[in-house]
């Protein structure tokens, strides 16, 4: 994977086949630390002590379908390639959270990606799980309920094109927002 947002896709994905009906995306940018951490957390249906330990192998998956799975094990390769580290923790009945921690201006680390795109594709492909997205660079944060925006909408699919056409400029939005540095 080419792209932070990429492999935050991928543990969502992971999240959902867990079938969590709520997952939290926390990616937050410290310049003073020069950090970049990553934490998805959901109240899916964890994992047990022994597959806990295990995860991180590329043979290690709950998949059905094939024998391997590369997304955790890629994931922390991304992040130990820059300095940093990647944390799982999970209880059966409870949840998981995955942390990975970058260096921020490290030469190897992956550019972060369409943060803007991936949350809205999440949003409107699993319209039934409450996301929780917050994006913060130093003091400044954008934070997305998507709980608070189906009590506005009520029964009108995020899939309804003028639905789709505002989540998307309002995510475009707050993401640049975020990233206009200071003068």
């Amino acid at each position: 994977m080419r792209e932070i947002s990429l492999h935050i896709l991928d543990i969502v994905q992971n999240s959902i086949a867990a079938k969590a009906d709520e997952i939290g995306v926390d990616v937050i940018e410290d310049r003073e630390k020069d950090t970049l951490t990553v934490v998805i957390g959901d109240n899916g249906c964890g994992m047990s002590a022994e597959f806990l330990k295990k995860v991180i192998d590329p043979f290690t998956t709950k998949r059905t379908t094939r024998k391997v799975g590369l997304g955790i094990p890629l994931f922390k390769m991304a992040a130990e390639n820059t300095g940093g580290s990647l944390e799982i923790q999970s209880k059966e009945g409870e949840g998981t959270v995955v942390t990975a921690v970058f260096g921020l201006s490290h030469i190897d680390r992956q550019p972060l990606g369409d943060m803007a795109g991936t949350m809205l594709s999440l949003f409107t492909a699993y319209e039934d799980i409450r996301f929780l997205y917050k994006h913060k660079i130093d003091e400044k944060k954008f934070f997305v309920d998507t709980r608070e925006i189906k009590n506005v909408l009520g029964d009108i699919s995020f899939q309804a094109p003028e639905v789709y056409l505002w989540l998307s400029e309002f995510l475009k939005e707050g993401e640049e927002e975020l990233n206009q540095m200071e003068v």
